[in-house]
């Protein structure tokens, strides 16, 4: 367990990929601060199990990551209770599709902020922690979309465009203090998220769940597979050793072959 005693702070972490990063960092022993919303009593369960794997201490925060004061009182609590925060993942965020001129203002900024704004928040609050303990790890969870773009998704592409440029920015700023800075950059991932989406686009487009997999998620996607949570997850772990030291500033294609074509 290579991670006992480190704090590792997971952003959106309460389903889907975040929640795959805190489980696989407390099979490490680290400790675990969630952070998403979602039912109560499940959130709990979460987090219990989660102390259990690690044989350490899990957290939840409520934190709304549009709210600068929310995520330094989330910060405030992690210090608090654990000393400070060794591992930082920037994994929340949202989405929404529609043509710029159609694009509502208030969705811009919602994406902007959440997708963006809050990564640089977090990371700030982060970093003076970890200069002082002489290592850290952050890590963003990009998208396909940071390095190719899709009509529709004009605040998610500027996101996280922006997000690969504030990991190299990052990176460079910390490169002598023991801390790493990357972005993963996943295709479509299987997460509960997707799939409730499909439901609705079979109906929109007059398709079949294949057709959607296929014509619509997958289309992109040479090997026509979607990345799981798990896979998204080992990297983030290999990253938090200390073989990968020497990697910084990059930004990691987990897509199926997406970016390439």
């Amino acid at each position: 367990m290579f991670l006992k005693g480190k704090t590792a702070l997971v952003t959106g972490s309460t389903s889907g990929i975040g929640l795959a990063y805190a489980q696989a960092l407390a099979k490490e022993g680290a400790n675990i601060v969630l952070n998403g919303f979602g039912d109560a009593d499940e959130i709990e369960a979460m987090r219990s199990e989660l102390a259990g794997i690690s044989g350490g201490t899990a957290l939840y925060s409520g934190a709304d990551l549009t709210d600068e004061a929310a995520i330094a009182d989330m910060f405030a609590y992690a210090a608090a209770e654990l000393g400070g925060v060794d591992i930082l993942i920037n994994n929340a965020g949202t989405q929404y599709v529609a043509k710029v001129e159609e694009f509502p203002v208030d969705k811009w900024n919602l994406i902007i902020a959440l997708n963006l704004s809050a990564a640089f928040h977090t990371s700030r609050l982060a970093i003076p922690y970890m200069k002082k303990q002489g290592w850290g790890r952050i890590i963003a969870t990009a998208s396909a979309h940071s390095l190719v773009a899709s009509p529709g998704k004009s605040a998610y592409v500027a996101a996280k465009h922006a997000i690969a440029g504030l990991t190299k920015t990052l990176a460079l700023e910390t490169a002598e203090h023991g801390i790493t800075v990357n972005a993963i950059s996943p295709g479509y991932v299987w997460t509960p998220l997707v799939e409730g989406q499909i439901p609705d686009t079979m109906a929109t487009r007059n398709m079949t769940r294949e057709e959607v997999i296929n014509d619509v998620l997958l289309k992109a996607q040479p090997t026509k597979e979607f990345v799981t949570p798990d896979q998204v997850a080992s990297m983030a772990l290999y990253l938090c050793r200390d073989e990968a030291k020497a990697i910084t500033g990059a930004n990691l294609s987990m897509d199926g072959g997406w970016s390439v074509q």
